[in-house]
């Protein structure tokens, strides 16, 4: 009996401990949210970081509506994309609205020869935030030996999703850390971080995004840079064949209002507070069901897909 004693009142101090830690992890993550989702960081965000804000892929989609928020902000926008066309109109747009400077870089990231003309086009600007956005995707799911033109996608794929953000960053990032300030905001996607078979390149050239920049975060942080890692789920845009916007497949506009609030917060984020749900019932999930499920759905796109370029 006696020595049942100091047993229970051991277990109590443990499970007294157990409820404490875990009152204090939900508090925090509560507090963490309101701060991240409530308040944001607005004020963090604008020319104070530098006049110039520089987009790549900026005529469309998340691209365009990061480069329309940092312009409302009253920043420069510099925007790189393919069409001269397409990046006048929007220049155009961005200028008659926001009432901010701006200048256009016409290159296809597909190529590996257009740094030095992206150099030039930035030489003597002070570039406060970069936005790694320009990507490319799978036509429709498939498996990887039957990928329509396999040389050619894996090369620009490779080329789009991670040779420009590796270069991009090498030609801003000397600036920012000359000024001892900037931000890197680089768009992977939900996809790299978790695998996503019948979509594998696209899928780990994102986890190479998401990588890239938490290790360029921790190197660069000290010298006043903020590296962030945005890693959306599905935002209706062109690039995500999806048209009509959904709680959970928000506007491109919608999206970057909220993922704009993390920059300074988190490094490390999906930007809008639904797909961080997703994401994090994604990670508690057993892998085996996860990607089971995957394998399943975009299955059944394939089918659809190719059904429907039968038909046609």
């Amino acid at each position: 009996m006696e020595s049942a004693l100091p047993a229970a009142g051991f277990l109590y101090w443990v499970g007294a401990g157990t409820v404490a830690y875990l009152a204090l992890r939900i508090s925090y993550s509560l507090f963490t949210a309101l701060r991240v989702w409530g308040v944001g960081n607005e004020a963090g965000v604008g020319p104070g970081l530098g006049e110039w804000a520089v987009v790549t892929g900026g005529t469309d989609g998340i691209g365009k509506s990061y480069a329309e928020e940092l312009a409302k902000r009253g920043m420069k926008v510099v925007l790189i994309s393919r069409s001269q066309d397409k990046l006048d109109q929007v220049s155009s747009e961005i200028k008659e609205k926001f009432k901010v400077e701006t200048r256009t870089i016409a290159v296809d990231f597909t190529l590996e020869d257009i740094y030095d003309k992206i150099k030039t086009g930035l030489a003597g600007l002070e570039i406060g935030i970069l936005v790694n956005n320009v990507g490319m995707s799978y036509e429709y799911p498939e498996y990887f030996l039957d990928v329509p033109d396999l040389d050619n996608v894996i090369k620009k794929m490779i080329n789009i999703n991670i040779l420009s953000v590796c270069k991009m960053t090498q030609l801003v990032l000397p600036g920012m850390v000359e000024r001892s300030k900037g931000a890197i905001l680089n768009i992977s996607s939900g996809s790299g971080m978790f695998p996503v078979p019948l979509l594998t390149i696209y899928s780990a050239t994102k986890t190479f995004v998401d990588f890239f920049s938490q290790c360029l975060h921790e190197e660069y942080r000290s010298k006043g840079i903020f590296v962030q890692s945005v890693l959306p789920y599905f935002v209706a845009t062109k690039l995500a064949k999806i048209r009509k916007p959904t709680l959970d497949k928000p506007t491109p506009e919608t999206f970057v209002k909220s993922a704009i609030k993390t920059v300074g917060l988190q490094s490390r984020t999906n930007g809008y507070l639904i797909h961080v749900l997703m994401g994090w019932i994604i990670s508690n999930l057993p892998s085996w069901i996860y990607l089971k499920i995957v394998m399943n759905m975009n299955k059944a796109t394939r089918a659809h897909y190719l059904k429907k370029i039968k038909k046609n």
